[in-house]
């Protein structure tokens, strides 16, 4: 872990010192060049291979299933269901339709340039 956080804190360096401006074409390739070096150091390595292994694991499948379940579950289509009727009751209420009409005015005096 002491190599990773060494290696962290030098690219955090140069990024700063990029940042901070200077000789900006060297610090770029330094941080790049760092950048690089913690994605190709083992511990880089090892912290993508954890990162897999829980996406592709017995965790994440589980987790991934424990969503679509949700998505499918009855609650969520009612829910879902509920607030389609709520929207299709505001469009077509009294409130709804002075909205389109205000909306309509609005539209149509930008449109003809009328700035009173």
């Amino acid at each position: 872990m002491a190599e990773f956080e060494q290696q962290v804190k030098g690219f955090w360096a140069k990024v700063i010192a990029w940042l901070r401006g200077g000789q900006r074409g060297d610090a770029a390739q330094k941080a790049r060049g760092a950048l690089q070096d913690v994605r190709t150091s083992e511990t880089g390595r090892k912290a993508e291979a954890a990162i897999k292994d829980l996406r592709e694991g017995e965790t994440g499948r589980k987790a991934k299933a424990a969503l679509q379940d949700l998505r499918d579950s009855d609650v969520v289509g009612k829910a879902r269901d509920t607030a389609r009727e709520a929207i299709k009751d505001l469009r077509d209420s009294d409130a709804g339709r002075k909205a389109k009409a205000a909306l309509r005015d609005l539209r149509d005096s930008a449109g003809t340039g009328d700035k009173s």
